[in-house]
């Protein structure tokens, strides 16, 4: 294929890192997820169907369509093209390889067994304890173990049963959420069945007619606003056209746990905890892929009240599904910023056609921030107190708003109180494979409800993904050599430990 033979191919396998003689390690590919589920019975077979091939054939796949470049930026010639901004310009992925793995980074799958001609998961509903931050536990509900729960995978087609224990201190019942299944199956709590006791089990058994982003979660409020939610992903029989060479799933919650706590405040109508997959930036897991490949990103909002306005640097997405189902290639949007509802799901495509650590991110101030709310109690910076006002009750002292080398613009009294990024705190967050190679600096801007999308070269997705102990910022400055202007980039400074 032309793939293997374009000169900017050439170009870029010649441009190896010198770390490519470095071990190699275990591989944490999309590409290499576990597809058929060792925790299952020998019977129980692959956990995807084997899929047949789209019916609109397109051609081999190309370094160029219609003017769309797949390995850099553009636009493509004409925008009632097929291949404009990318729409429908093929990945490397076959159709008759099935889809794409489901890939949701800092969370597992749900593991089930053949039973009776059903597809059987087992699901606990428990309390969880869940890292947010490195050295920040908190106390949330989740199932087996897990906030978010873990990911239930099935095809079109597929009988499900799922069957619920119930560990929680109360009563609970479990939502399919979206999916046009008998009354008796759907979960509201004494509507369509009486409650799953503490201590007690529910059999939901159903057959899926539908494809597409589906989500499980408790039908009850509290339950959902401590996390309770997990993905239900059904993969189509026939594999949508183009078909994708990666397939992500990023879900965003949100929590108000007080400084001196690790329970949410359940009724607050604010938020200062923000995670994707259970994790807050700059603990969240990078999205990898390779350069030119097609790739699918879902994004599910699970937050109690707020929506996210998610925004995604270097790249032009097209809007292909929402929690409803794949919408005709007719109504698929350009878009480089989606606003997701509560309880919402929106899917998009796009051609990784611009290498980079790309910033990923809900763009609300608040979000992007775990600590830019009013805070009560213990404050997170040594220095605050309340000493000043407990000394006088009745009369509010004055504020200095003198900065100490002068700076006095009124309006910003706040400060940027931040994490304390201490030695144990910084190892964690470089321990994950995918940052491997970053920018030393690069913990320092990614907060809250953000995350990162790496496109890299072949070669240099195989130092990150499959071999260990890359140097800080050597990926990104292979970058700026092959793809950007090499004379004016500035080394970042290496973080100090503890600050």
């Amino acid at each position: 294929m032309e793939r293997e033979t374009s000169p900017r191919r050439q170009f870029i396998k010649s441009g190896m890192l010198a770390a490519a003689t470095l071990a190699a390690g275990k591989s944490l590919s999309a590409q290499d997820n576990i597809v058929i589920d060792e925790a299952a019975s020998p019977e129980a077979g692959p956990v995807l169907a084997e899929s047949t091939a789209p019916t609109t054939s397109k051609d081999a796949v190309r370094d160029e369509y219609d003017g769309f470049s797949r390995y850099k930026p553009s636009r493509g010639n004409d925008p009632d093209s097929d291949y404009y901004l990318g729409k429908l310009v093929p990945g490397f992925r076959k159709a008759e390889d099935g889809p794409a793995p489901f890939v949701t980074p800092d969370l597992e799958r749900l593991p089930f067994v053949m039973k009776d001609g059903a597809k059987q998961f087992e699901l606990v509903a428990q309390s969880v304890r869940r890292e947010f931050l490195p050295g920040y536990e908190m106390d949330v509900w989740g199932y087996n173990g897990s906030m978010p729960g873990p990911t239930i995978e099935v095809t079109q087609g597929d009988r499900v049963r799922i069957i619920v224990h119930n560990e929680l201190p109360e009563p609970t019942t479990l939502h399919c959420h979206g999916f046009e299944l008998p009354v008796q199956q759907d979960g509201a709590m004494t509507l369509t069945q009486n409650p799953i006791m503490p201590g007690k089990s529910y059999v939901y058994e159903f057959d899926i007619h539908e494809s597409g982003t589906f989500f499980y979660h408790s039908h009850t409020a509290m339950q959902e606003a401590f996390g309770m939610v997990g993905w239900f992903i059904v993969h189509p029989k026939k594999v949508f056209d183009p078909p994708v060479d990666r397939d992500f799933g990023l879900l965003f919650q949100n929590f108000h746990i007080q400084p001196n706590q690790t329970i949410s405040n359940s009724w607050s109508m604010d938020w200062n905890w923000h995670t994707i997959n259970g994790r807050s930036g700059p603990f969240t897991t990078p999205v990898v892929v390779k350069h030119g490949e097609r790739v699918r990103i879902r994004l599910l909002d699970f937050s109690p009240m707020q929506h996210h306005p998610i925004h995604m640097h270097g790249h032009t997405f097209w809007l292909t599904a929402h929690e409803g189902a794949r919408a005709p290639k007719s109504a698929w949007i350009p878009r480089n910023t989606e606003l997701v509802g509560v309880a919402q799901a929106s899917e998009f495509e796009f051609i990784a056609n611009n290498p980079g650590d790309w910033m990923f991110h809900c763009h609300m101030v608040h979000h992007m921030m775990n600590h830019m709310v009013e805070q009560v109690g213990p404050r997170i910076r040594p220095d605050s107190n309340v000493d000043t006002f407990l000394t006088d009750l009745d009369h509010r002292p004055s504020v200095d708003m003198k900065h100490p080398q002068g700076f006095a613009t009124p309006g910003y009294p706040q400060g940027m109180q931040g994490m304390q990024m201490s030695d144990k705190f910084m190892k964690a967050i470089w321990s994950r494979r995918e940052v491997q190679g970053m920018r030393a600096t690069w913990p320092m801007s990614v907060h809250g409800l953000m995350t990162l999308l790496r496109v890299l070269p072949d070669d240099l997705y195989q130092q990150v993904m499959e071999t260990d102990d890359v140097a800080k910022g050597s990926v990104f400055e292979e970058i700026v050599k092959r793809f950007g202007t090499p004379e004016t980039y500035q080394k970042a400074p290496m973080m100090k430990m503890g600050h």
